[in-house]
C-alpha cells in the first residue's frame, strides 16, 4: 500500500494498525482480513471498494471519500463517519460491529444495513430515507431529528425512536416493534 493510487488490487492479512494512510487513493480494491484499527485514512478515497472480515474500528475518517463501499464481517466500533466527505457517500454493511460509530448529518438514502450491531449508533440528522435495517440490533441508537421516510425496520430489534422528533412518513414496522415507538409514554401493551 506504499503507492498513493491503487487500482483493482487485492490487499489480505495485513495488519496496518495505529498507522497513517492519508491522501490515498483505491478503486476497486478489496480488503481482506486486514487490521486497520486506531489507524488513520484522512483525506483518502474508496470508490468501489470492499472491506471484509477487516478490524477498522476507532479507524479516523476525515475527509475520507467513501463511495460505494461495502463492508461485511467487519469490526467499525466507534468510527465517526459523519466526518466523511458528503460528495457520493455510499456504503452498506453486512455482518458488522458498527457501535459507538456515528452517521450523524450524514445523507444516506437507501442505504441497506444487515445483521448488524449498532448498540449506541448516533443517526442524528442523518437522512435515512428507503435504508434498510434487516435484523439488526439498535440498541440505545440515537435516532434524533432523521428522516427515516419509507426506512424499513420490520426486522430490526432494540430501537427506541420518538416519532415526535423523527421523519418517519411511510416507514415500516413489525408489531413486536410497535414497543419501541411508545417507549417514552411507559405504557404496557398486552
Amino acid at each position: 500500500m506504499e503507492n498513493l493510487i491503487n487500482i483493482n488490487q487485492t490487499y489480505e492479512k495485513l495488519n496496518l494498525a495505529n498507522q497513517n494512510l492519508n491522501n490515498r487513493e483505491f478503486e476497486d480494491c478489496v480488503f481482506k482480513n486486514c487490521n486497520f484499527s486506531n489507524s488513520n485514512f484522512a483525506g483518502s478515497t474508496f470508490m468501489d471498494c470492499k472491506f471484509i472480515d477487516c478490524n477498522l474500528s476507532t479507524l479516523q475518517v476525515s475527509h475520507v471519500s467513501f463511495k460505494n463501499v461495502s463492508f461485511k464481517n467487519c469490526k467499525t466500533l466507534g468510527v465517526l463517519f459523519q466526518n466523511c466527505n458528503d460528495f457520493l457517500f455510499q456504503v452498506d454493511f453486512q455482518d458488522c460491529v458498527l457501535d459507538y460509530a456515528s452517521f450523524a448529518n450524514k445523507k444516506m438514502t437507501k442505504t441497506i444495513f444487515t445483521n448488524c450491531s449498532m448498540k449506541e449508533t448516533t443517526f442524528e440528522s442523518a437522512n435515512l430515507s428507503n435504508a434498510v435495517y434487516d435484523n439488526c440490533n439498535l440498541d440505545r441508537a440515537i435516532f434524533n431529528n432523521t428522516n427515516l421516510m419509507a426506512a424499513d425496520f420490520s426486522n430490526a430489534f432494540n430501537f427506541k425512536i420518538d416519532p415526535e422528533f423523527n421523519i418517519m412518513k411511510k416507514a415500516k414496522f413489525s408489531t413486536n416493534g410497535i414497543l419501541g415507538l411508545l417507549d417514552k409514554y411507559d405504557i404496557k401493551i398486552v
